[in-house]
C-alpha cells in the first residue's frame, strides 16, 4: 500500500541532494541483539551527527525538514517490520552509544522488540524542537533528561500493553500525522518533572 508514495519519495531524495537514498544506523534490539535501521535520508552525506539532533540543525536538507516534520523519512522501516527487527508498536530503537544494558530498566525495555512508534514517540513528536530550545548542552540534556523521561514512559506502556492498546496507538499515530495539533507535546518543565520524578527507578 506505502509502495507509490515510498518511490515518489525515493526519487525525491535522490534528485534533492547528492547520495544514497537510505540511511542505515546500527540500534539496539530486542534482547540487546543490533540490527542496521533503515530511514529515508534526510541530512547532507557524511554529516549525519553521531548523537541528538536539534530542529534548525544546517545539516538537514530542505526535503529532509519536511520529512522529518511528516515522520516520511521513517516509512523504510516498515522493512525492519517485515523483517522481524521491529513491531508497528513499540519503544524507539536507540544507537548502541545510548543503551546500558546493565541497566534494570533497559532491560525490562528490550524484553520487547522496538516499534515504529509507542504513546512517548506520540508525546515527543516536537523532539528535535525540544532540543533546540533546551538550555546548556543538547547531548546531555538528552542523556540526563529526556532518555530518563522515555524509558519511564516505555516502562509504564510495558505494564498496561494489549493488542486494544496497540490498535489505539497506531490510530493516535495516524491521527498525529494528519492534524498534529491532536497530539500536544509535553513542556520542557514537564519532561523534566516527570525525569525527576522517575530518576530513582530508572536510573539507578
Amino acid at each position: 500500500m506505502c509502495s507509490p508514495l515510498v518511490g515518489v519519495i525515493a526519487l525525491a531524495v535522490r534528485l534533492a541532494s547528492a547520495g544514497p537514498v537510505l540511511f542505515r544506523q546500527r540500534r539496539v534490539g530486542r534482547n540487546g541483539a543490533q540490527f542496521t535501521l533503515l530511514k529515508f535520508r534526510t541530512m547532507r552525506v557524511n554529516q549525519d551527527p553521531p548523537g541528538a539532533t536539534a530542529y534548525g540543525d544546517t545539516r538537514i536538507t530542505r526535503l529532509g525538514r519536511w520529512l522529518r516534520l511528516l515522520k516520511l523519512d521513517e516509512l523504510p522501516e516498515l522493512w525492519n517490520v517485515i523483517r522481524g527487527d521491529m513491531s508497528l508498536v513499540g519503544s524507539r530503537p536507540e544507537v548502541p552509544g545510548y543503551v546500558d544494558l546493565s541497566n534494570p530498566a533497559w532491560r525490562d525495555v528490550l524484553r520487547d522488540r522496538p516499534g515504529i512508534t509507542d504513546p512517548v514517540t506520540l508525546q515527543l513528536r516536537n523532539e528535535e524542537q525540544l532540543m533546540r530550545h533546551a538550555p546548556g548542552n543538547p547531548e546531555a540534556f538528552y542523556r540526563q533528561v529526556l532518555q530518563p523521561y522515555k524509558l519511564a514512559g516505555y516502562l509504564d506502556y510495558q505494564k498496561r500493553r494489549s493488542i486494544t492498546a496497540d490498535v489505539a496507538v497506531l490510530l493516535r499515530t495516524l491521527g498525529a500525522v494528519l492534524v498534529p495539533a491532536a497530539a500536544p507535546p509535553p513542556s520542557i518543565d514537564t519532561i523534566r518533572a516527570a525525569a525527576r520524578h522517575y530518576h530513582d527507578r530508572v536510573v539507578k
